[in-house]
């Protein structure tokens, strides 16, 4: 299973492919420039490992608190990659993340925690 995570709510845009073998991660700045062109980057970060939306099961965005415009910038940008791949997404908050260790957003996904689709902005 490949999971995408994006998180964009603190001081760097984060993209995250998890695999059932692997993980890859980028990080870009949090600014304005990288909120207008963030679906480019999350289409360069999966083509650099050799992957496209086909390969992506899930898509899991951080839905804040944190900034406004990178919370913003990554959901909507989810929601949209979501719906026009027919991929499932889900949110997670900001404290359900220590030290960017994203594999514990599966490992709630797996015990269900996470709700699909149900996406709750926390400014």
């Amino acid at each position: 299973m490949n999971n995408l995570v994006i998180d964009a709510a603190n001081e760097k845009i984060f993209f995250t492919v998890i695999t059932d073998n692997e993980s890859y991660t980028s990080e870009f700045i949090n600014n304005r420039e990288n909120f207008d062109k963030i679906a480019i980057l999350v289409l360069n970060f999966l083509e650099n490992h050799g992957l496209n939306f086909k390969k992506i099961n899930n898509i899991f965005v951080n839905q804040g608190p944190g900034k406004f415009s990178g919370i913003r910038a990554s959901l909507a940008t989810a929601k949209a990659l979501s719906f026009s791949n027919q991929i499932d997404l889900y949110g997670f908050n900001s404290d359900q993340v220590i030290n960017r260790n994203y594999k514990e957003i599966i490992e709630l996904f797996n015990k269900g925690v996470l709700i699909k689709n149900l996406i709750k902005p926390q400014y």
